[in-house]
């Protein structure tokens, strides 16, 4: 079965980064977490994908079909959600609600009002009144209301509190149960990652570092908290990224328990997926 979303070779170069080639999948049925630090080419990846920039160089795919500027048949099929309100101030959700009717075939009224009472929006109050989570929550209702396949969000948990944030994170859960619909979802929060993603692509520098099962991530590697007399009995090939502390050195290792059986007397713990960013960009890579 094709994936909903296939991106590959997508590169776009300024003056002082370059998205290098970026490949990865979003397949049927899941949630793809997007990290990276701040400035490893997450916003950029998304834009470069709905066509909001000039691509330099690759294809984006949705359901096989090459997605470009004039398919505006399959943009229906995408629902979106930046960082930030991108309504007018002065709109009220009823009105931004007579908008969407117009522009989106497949609007559905009801279910728009569904996630406003769901979300405990006010529909005749201006989107200035509103709180950043409040303005959020907008921007999600609204995109799951013209029947997308595909929801892209760049960090659309941000500004929500963590109740809130585990409602919406429901929600996106509820959205991919039929395995027809699924969703790219760029956080910096990785704790919500660890809760919904499937997958998970690491963006780092403009290159896409790995793309792996979450599962995988969490439930394989691990980290060796070691001496520097430990640290050099290590065999270099099981160090995948490593970084040395004031008293002690973390190791990241692909698979905890081969390294546990091999490396007795060392402290190995398991990894959450920012402590393998972090090992990743600000530590040294072996392989």
């Amino acid at each position: 079965m094709k994936p909903i979303l296939q991106v590959e070779n997508l590169t776009k170069q300024y003056p002082d980064f370059t998205l290098d080639h970026i490949s990865f999948s979003v397949p049927r049925g899941t949630i793809v977490g997007l990290i990276g630090e701040n400035g490893a080419g997450k916003s950029t990846t998304l834009k470069g994908i709905l066509d909001l920039i000039r691509k330099d160089d690759g294809t984006v795919r949705l359901f096989g079909e090459e997605l470009t500027e004039d398919r505006k048949d399959m943009k229906e099929d995408i629902g979106v959600v930046f960082d930030g309100i991108h309504f007018h101030e002065s709109l009220t959700p009823a009105k931004i609600e007579k908008i969407s009717a117009a522009a989106y075939k497949k609007w559905n009224t009801q279910t728009y009002h569904d996630y406003l009472k769901q979300f405990a929006l006010p529909a005749d109050k201006e989107i200035k009144t509103f709180s950043k989570g409040m303005k959020m929550k907008l921007s999600i209702a609204a995109a799951l209301s013209h029947d997308p396949k595909l929801l892209i969000l760049d960090e659309a948990t941000s500004g929500l509190d963590p109740v809130m944030r585990d409602d919406i994170l429901d929600v996106f859960l509820d959205f991919v149960q039929d395995e027809n619909h699924s969703i790219l979802m760029s956080s910096h929060i990785t704790t919500d990652l660890e809760k919904v993603a499937d997958y998970i692509a690491f963006l780092h520098n403009g290159k896409i570092i790995f793309d792996k099962e979450k599962d995988e991530l969490i439930y394989r590697y691990g980290i060796i908290r070691c001496s520097s007399s430990q640290f050099e009995k290590l065999d270099k090939e099981d160090i995948l990224a490593c970084r040395k502390k004031d008293y002690q050195w973390d190791v990241l290792v692909a698979d905890r328990e081969k390294a546990a059986r091999r490396y007795k007397d060392f402290v190995i713990d398991n990894a959450t997926i920012d402590d393998i960013l972090l090992l990743y960009v600000k530590g040294d890579v072996l392989s």
